[in-house]
């Protein structure tokens, strides 16, 4: 049975016609209504291991729960080096944009728990296990501040040292990891993974060419006229989830097609996200990316908000990790550039595409580098 939150008229009710919540309308308040119920959401989280990489017997895991600072509870796994003593360094990871904490940021988060440090790798709001309505939506501003909600959490146990507190993002949540760097004068160092700028590409679009070949040119992405016209195709939608009352979820091989869709003319790095997501290499039944989609107007958010205005500002060491083949390297070349930080880092592997750097520990992935990072850094 679910519990209900009271809320009183004169605080927030009265501001309201009806409210819309989880895809169902609460009906409209009564004229001498004092308050109106509303469901509080309640989390399941899975206790089996569910990842998609061996569990390692080199650190302690257990699931965890915390509030970012708009009261959704995130769900978080929590490693730590087995046997550990004192207080440590802690990271909180996060990523790719449309996965969930038991792919690649728990991959990241155990081995660099292997290497000594606390790590959290958590769901972002709305996804996963982690709570929020509507389900798998985004937000830049929200999606920011779970990081930050993270280091919360990591600094207020006894077993971290709060002034040793770092950040990885992976994918999309490099971006979000790099803005929250940017605000947060807490977090004491920030690496990012293959980063995407998400704000920048729901903006833009590609600003490079991304042909089946793996031939990346740049091009200009989108123009005015043409993010006019993609506003108007979310917002003519925004009136169909309003009429309905549910927020439509794009088609999920609209999204990312699954194996069998794919044809001569997919492009190379769709092909490289469907056979992460889409095999057993990488799938996951929590993930959007690979089971369904996000809401259909969940770019609204982005296409005005560009999170990295601010990024001459960072004062904090960064590290951005991308690949020499990675059709999104423009991203990190880029923010890179645009960071403040006089103690930073542009480390590029060779050979790698966007998706090895999610799971390829053996040849891609530069653990080794992120540690020595993290290490001269985090003390």
């Amino acid at each position: 049975m679910m519990s209900k939150t009271l809320f009183k008229k004169n605080a927030l009710i009265a501001t309201l016609g009806s409210v819309l919540l989880g895809g169902q309308a609460m009906a409209t308040l009564p004229q001498n209504a004092t308050s109106i119920e509303i469901p509080v959401q309640h989390i399941q989280l899975t206790q089996e291991w569910d990842k998609v990489f061996p569990k390692s017997d080199k650190v302690e895991h257990r699931k965890v729960t915390f509030k970012n600072r708009y009261g959704i509870t995130l769900a978080g796994d929590l490693y730590m080096p087995k046997n550990a003593q004192g207080k440590l360094p802690a990271i909180a990871v996060s990523g790719p944009f449309g996965a969930v904490k038991e792919q690649s940021s728990g991959l990241y988060a155990q081995h660099l728990a292997e290497r000594g440090f606390v790590t959290l790798a958590f769901d972002g709001s709305y996804t996963g296990e982690s709570s929020g309505l509507p389900r798998n939506m985004a937000s830049p501003e929200i999606n920011t501040e779970d990081f930050s909600a993270a280091v919360d959490f990591l600094g207020l146990q006894d077993f971290v040292n709060p002034d040793e507190i770092g950040i990885l993002g992976i994918c999309g949540w490099g971006g979000f990891a790099l803005n929250a760097a940017i605000a947060d004068t807490r977090v004491k160092a920030v690496a990012v993974s293959t980063m995407y700028d998400m704000t920048r590409v729901m903006a833009n679009g590609y600003e490079i060419k991304l042909d089946p070949k793996g031939q990346y040119d740049r091009v200009a992405g989108l123009d005015i006229e043409g993010r006019n016209k993609m506003k108007q195709a979310l917002n003519a939608q925004r009136w169909v989830d309003a009429q309905n009352g549910t927020f439509a979820l794009t088609p999920k091989d609209n999204h990312l097609p699954s194996q069998e869709k794919l044809t001569d003319d997919t492009p190379l790095f769709v092909k490289e996200y469907s056979n992460y997501y889409k095999t057993e290499r990488g799938y996951h039944p929590r993930s959007i990316n690979s089971t369904s989609g996000w809401t259909q107007t969940a770019p609204l958010a982005f296409i005005n908000m560009p999170i990295l205005q601010r990024a001459a500002e960072l004062k904090a060491p960064a590290l951005v990790v991308h690949g020499e083949k990675a059709h999104s390297r423009y991203f990190g070349e880029e923010a890179f550039n645009a960071l403040g930080s006089k103690n930073k880092e542009l480390y590029i592997v060779p050979s790698a595409n966007h998706t090895d750097l999610y799971d390829d520990v053996a040849n891609k992935i530069p653990y080794d580098k992120f540690e020595a990072f993290f290490k001269a850094n985090l003390k």
